[in-house]
């Protein structure tokens, strides 16, 4: 314990450039901070501050001990916030953006848990199309639909699984079900935002491009499942947007045996030192109904 807190008075010294305004600072005697440095000049076996009557400055050793304790006290004391931060009840705003259907299906119908349980965090939700950095609009975090780029940027992955084509039972019924990719040509297939070149795996375990077409066309997830449950078409998009309606038997899979990986959902936030409460909460909670899904 002595030699860190020789260690501190050495920094306040060299920070101040004098022993006086070092104690002052300290609330100790100026001669205790004189021990202190010149315990460490023993311990150390070199001189770390050249002393004259009117100069105080370092030495060589001692520019290089005093960036070390820097970033030694640095970190001691980021530490010690992020522990009282973590065991403080988050509060704050949080802004985030999300994808539309994302944000409807998924945080929308949990925002009751999530106040009941951080009621001290208000939320500024955003709906809106594709951001994969949340510091662009001044976003707390972002929830992103697609690779990423490599960045300063921390994200964490909250979706994964198969891209899946999928049709209601009315719609096979009036038209048939397709049994290949093929036979997707002589269907209606409604186009969604990623446009009519639908993937899907070939024999050889790659992946094959089939370009669909259809007379609706939408950006819209939402609109995409709504008309694929309304049996105006096939649908392709990743299993999260389709999976209560797969569930319930409005929609029927297809074509299983050619699906390929759709797409991950991520959710992003900066890559600061030190995550605030409010914003780590909502992505505790975002991963947590990931996973619950």
């Amino acid at each position: 314990m002595n030699k860190f807190n020789d260690m501190i008075a050495f920094a306040r010294v060299a920070e101040l450039g004098s022993f006086t305004a070092a104690a002052k600072a300290l609330a100790v005697t100026t001669s205790a901070v004189t021990k202190s440095v010149g315990r460490l000049e023993d311990e150390l076996g070199v001189q770390l501050l050249h002393r004259t009557t009117r100069v105080l400055h370092l030495t060589e050793s001692g520019t290089v001990y005093y960036e070390r304790c820097v970033k030694l006290l640095n970190e001691l004391e980021e530490a010690e916030a992020e522990i009282r931060e973590a065991n403080a009840a988050p509060t704050g705003t949080v802004r985030i953006c999300l994808p539309p259907s994302f944000g409807r299906t998924t945080l929308v119908p949990a925002l009751g848990d999530f106040f009941a349980r951080y009621p001290g965090v208000k939320l500024e939700v955003n709906l809106k199309g594709q951001t994969a950095n949340p510091l662009e609009g001044g976003y707390d975090l972002t929830v992103h639909s697609g690779r990423l780029a490599d960045s300063g940027l921390i994200n964490r992955l909250l979706i994964r699984g198969p891209q899946k084509t999928v049709a209601s039972p009315a719609y096979l019924e009036r038209h048939g079900t397709p049994k290949r990719p093929e036979d997707l040509l002589t269907h209606n297939c409604i186009v969604g935002g990623f446009g009519p070149a639908w993937p899907f795996r070939n024999p050889s375990g790659g992946s094959d491009v089939l370009k669909v077409s259809g007379n609706l066309t939408t950006d819209s997830g939402d609109v995409l499942r709504e008309a694929a449950v309304t049996g105006i078409g096939i649908a392709q998009a990743t299993w999260w947007i389709f999976r209560e309606d797969l569930k319930a038997g409005r929609l029927v899979s297809l074509l299983e045996p050619y699906e390929t990986e759709a797409d991950p959902i991520s959710v992003v936030f900066p890559a600061n030192r030190r995550v605030p409460a409010k914003v780590r909460a909502l992505v505790d909670f975002l991963l947590e109904l990931s996973r619950g899904g």
